[in-house]
C-alpha cells in the first residue's frame, strides 16, 4: 500500500528493500491473514476470489511502521491487508473526526462501545 506522505518519516530509509525482501521470502504470494489463512494470491495475477489484480503489500502486525522486525511483517494481498487493518483504520477515523469537530474526550468511547 502506498505510504501516506505524513507517515513517511516513520519508516526507515531502507523500507523499500525490507519490503522487497519480505515479499521475496514469501515467494511473491500472499502469506494468508487471520481472516483468510489459506489465501495464496500471487503478485501480478488476478486474485482467485476477487478477480482484481494482486499487488502484494507488506503489513505491520502491530501497526507500527518503525517496528520492522521480521516477526512483525507479513506479505499480504490487498484483501488480506485491508481486512486486517479495517478495525485500526476505523478507530483512527473516529478519533480524527472527533478531533476535527473540536470534541473533548472524557473517556475512551470506542472502548466503551466495543465491550457491549
Amino acid at each position: 500500500m502506498p505510504i501516506r506522505p505524513d507517515l513517511k518519516p516513520l519508516y526507515p530509509p531502507d523500507w523499500p528493500q525490507i519490503s522487497r525482501d519480505r515479499k521475496a521470502a514469501a515467494g511473491w504470494r500472499c502469506e494468508g491473514s487471520p481472516s483468510y489463512p489459506d489465501c495464496r494470491a500471487e503478485h501480478g495475477r488476478p486474485h482467485p476470489v476477487t478477480g482484481s489484480n494482486v499487488i502484494l503489500t507488506v503489513a505491520h502486525l502491530d501497526h507500527d511502521p518503525a517496528n520492522n522486525h521480521p516477526a512483525n511483517l507479513r506479505a499480504w494481498c490487498q484483501r488480506c491487508h485491508n481486512t486486517y487493518d479495517a478495525p485500526h483504520r476505523a478507530r483512527n477515523a473516529w478519533h480524527t473526526r472527533a478531533k476535527n469537530a473540536g470534541q473533548l474526550r472524557l473517556f475512551n468511547v470506542a472502548r466503551f462501545w466495543r465491550k457491549r
